[in-house]
């Protein structure tokens, strides 16, 4: 494997009961390909989402978090348009982020406030609603069901991505299969706190409004939260699930069995979206792994972690090949977490190369492993603090001259 490659099934959305999807091209980008899209339940259902901690929040994102508290959390369908994130656009950018919503709900025969809005795209412009609400009209008027309406899906999100991503898992709930599906759009401009970019995840399970919430925190922490291209954190990141019911299962209201069931298939999808999304990082080559172990808390974990993966000097190692680990070292001490450097060990691709402070004597054999695991797509760092029980993962992918040729063009 050595690029972004597309997931094997694009059937994903209406993979769960009772969904459909549409897309439409309105001519917001300037390539002319598709740039909107919907996604709806047949009826009004829980949903919950997770948005960005960016001060700087674009209006759909303001105008999606107050829809639900104000439903409490009950949506019917999202729309998303790419081309144009609204973002900085003040009270006309909120206008168009509702009228949106009402274009939609119009559409369907529900309330505005049970529409959710995205948009993803250049920051500081205003979206061309004249054509924006026409192609809303366009593909409310063909949802449908199935791989090639999943597909077109999966497109109309994209901005600098070069290829679509989508997944979907199957679990058993009292006795009733239950389906999830999802699609996630993202490549540059990536960086936690919260999610990294949008996801939209739909899946046919009972669950009650609070507890999807729950289950959703806890899924993007582990898995769109570890994740970094480029240290960026947008201000559009959203991730939306819908749960309808449809699938027949006991409705989950409280934790237990089914609930832990419900949510370890949901952190797997979404940590599958988020390899992807990596995988496809603006320029990027090639991506790694940064496993840390042995901290005192999975805060300081979390530190070490995200300072390895947003290193820039690590970055360009792992494009280089360069097995430098003294970049692990100093990312590791940089962190804010608590780090003994005589009880750390540090790891490439199985081979340590640091331990008890001082660096291991690596035969020729281990100077061959250490080369191949540095020229391989996937590379892996291993971290071991040696101070306590906890620990995480966390991906990133390398630093290349075309993310900066992609980033110095993006709106000329």
């Amino acid at each position: 494997m050595n690029g972004p490659v597309p997931p094997k099934t694009l059937h994903s959305l209406t993979r769960p009961k009772g969904f459909s999807v549409a897309s439409a091209t309105c001519g917001l980008k300037p390539s002319g390909k598709p740039d909107l899209a919907i996604i709806a339940a047949d009826a009004p259902c829980p949903a919950a989402g997770v948005f960005t901690q960016n001060k700087v929040k674009g209006e759909p994102v303001k105008v999606g978090m107050r829809h639900l508290r104000a439903t409490g959390g009950l949506l019917r369908a999202v729309v998303v348009n790419s081309g144009c994130s609204n973002v900085a656009t003040g009270e006309q950018g909120r206008r168009d982020a509702v009228a949106m919503c009402k274009q939609v709900a119009d559409a369907l025969g529900c309330a505005t406030r049970e529409v959710l809005p995205c948009s993803t795209g250049v920051i500081g412009r205003h979206l061309e609603m004249g054509k924006l609400l026409p192609g809303i009209d366009a593909a409310a008027a063909k949802l449908a069901r199935g791989k090639r309406a999943d597909g077109d899906t999966a497109m109309a999100i994209l901005t600098t991505d070069l290829v679509p991503k989508a997944a979907s898992r199957t679990v058993t709930l009292s006795g009733k299969r239950i389906t999830l599906g999802g699609v996630c759009k993202g490549s540059g401009m990536i960086a936690p706190n919260m999610a990294t970019m949008l996801a939209f995840i739909t899946t046919d399970a009972a669950v009650a409004p609070d507890m999807l919430k729950a289950m959703l925190k806890e899924a993007t922490g582990g898995s769109f939260n570890r994740v970094t291209v480029d240290t960026d954190t947008s201000t559009s990141d959203s991730v939306i699930i819908l749960a309808n019911g449809a699938a027949g299962n006991r409705k989950i209201t409280k934790p237990g069995k089914s609930y832990d069931v419900l949510l370890e298939a949901l952190t797997d999808l979404c940590r599958d979206l988020a390899y992807q999304l990596v995988c496809d990082g603006e320029g990027a080559t090639k991506v790694f792994r940064v496993n840390v172990s042995g901290a005192r808390s999975v805060r300081d974990a979390d530190k070490v972690g995200r300072s390895v993966a947003e290193s820039p000097l690590v970055k360009t190692a792992v494009h280089g090949a360069d097995p430098n680990w003294g970049r692990l070292a100093m990312a590791v001490g940089k962190s804010g977490a608590a780090v003994k450097p005589e009880s750390m060990s540090l790891s490439v691709g199985g081979v340590c190369v640091f331990k008890a402070g001082m660096p291991t004597a690596l035969n020729a054999a281990d100077q061959r492993r250490l080369a191949k695991a540095m020229s391989a797509y996937e590379v892996r760092f291993g971290i071991a603090l040696g101070l306590g029980k906890h620990g995480c993962e966390w991906l990133g992918c390398d630093l290349s001259r075309e993310y900066i040729r992609i980033n110095a063009d993006y709106t000329t």
